[in-house]
């Protein structure tokens, strides 16, 4: 049963711990086949106007944060755009559905962010259907866990990872640039595998370093603009990637390892998010926000 997130509660509780026993998909994973579905704040989250009228592009905002992500700011009044790669259509559509019934507008961008052509088609259609950017929320990211560490590494995989985290990110934010007025934001998704790196990660979490210091960087040059650029830094959260990218070893009892003793939940990540996009964290760029359960950054 989904949690009121504004009522008091002990946090180690919040949410139940998910049953992942067993819990496999193939990459990139989908929703509606977990047996246990991330709570991404369909029934809890509730908006206060805090994006009033603005206009977001939200990479991987199909499923998990992304969609978390999406839910809320068209809850704080937002038109979204969501980019996801075509296999994720079904779940795309729901994030639709959900921006929708929130009475704001929403627009599918279907692509490969790997294609620099593709992350320009995402900025030119989010431009041309809902009339500029306010935000870009770079969510997208592959990951595959590979137990044997770098000797289990292909240059195939790097090449994804890379250009999936990386190069997607930097083209976006570039192609955007010309249409961030005075109080635009682009909110990075970074990791605790920025800091924290689990051997079987390596690539992913090189990537999630990188895009700490691409935030940092960024920041400082768009700050005489009035851009802001920040990074959520999520810890262990259920989502389809989970089961879709790490051994079942990993899966089960995943983020039991954190302070808190339990994995989080993608509406719990949406408001660092809110937070970030919005005129209250107006005297915050070039930094990192960490919700990872207690696990230091």
């Amino acid at each position: 049963m989904p949690q009121d997130q504004y009522a008091p509660k002990d946090p180690t509780e919040q949410h139940p711990q998910p049953d992942t026993t067993l819990e496999q998909q193939q990459h990139p994973g989908r929703t509606e086949a977990m047996r246990e579905e991330p709570d991404h704040g369909e029934e809890s989250y509730r908006g206060s106007a805090r994006l009033p009228d603005k206009v977001a592009v939200i990479t991987g905002g199909d499923s998990g944060i992304g969609r978390a992500v999406a839910i809320a700011f068209a809850r704080e009044g937002a038109d979204v755009a969501i980019a996801y790669l075509p296999d994720e259509e079904e779940d795309a559509s729901r994030t639709v559905e959900l921006v929708e019934k929130a009475g704001r507008r929403a627009v599918k961008i279907p692509g490969d962010l790997t294609d620099e052509q593709a992350c320009q088609e995402v900025i030119d259609r989010t431009v041309r259907e809902l009339g500029g950017i306010d935000i870009l929320v770079n969510n997208a990211a592959y990951q595959m866990a590979q137990p044997e560490g770098l000797s289990s590494i292909t240059t195939e995989q790097l090449d994804r990872v890379v250009k999936t985290n990386l190069y997607a990110m930097f083209w976006l934010s570039k192609q955007a640039l010309p249409h961030l007025k005075e109080g635009a934001v682009i909110i990075n998704t970074s990791s605790i595998q920025a800091s924290q790196p689990s051997p079987e990660l390596l690539d992913y979490a090189m990537t999630k370093a990188a895009i700490v210091n691409f935030t940092k960087g960024l920041a400082a040059s768009l700050a005489e603009r009035g851009v802001r650029v920040n990074a959520v830094a999520p810890g262990p959260v259920w989502t389809p990637l989970i089961p879709a990218t790490m051994p079942d070893e990993k899966v089960d009892g995943f983020g039991e390892q954190t302070p808190l003793g339990r994995v989080g939940q993608p509406a719990e990540l949406a408001p660092a998010y809110v937070f970030l996009a919005s005129q209250e964290s107006s005297y915050v760029t070039g930094e990192v926000l960490a919700v990872t359960g207690g696990q230091p950054m």
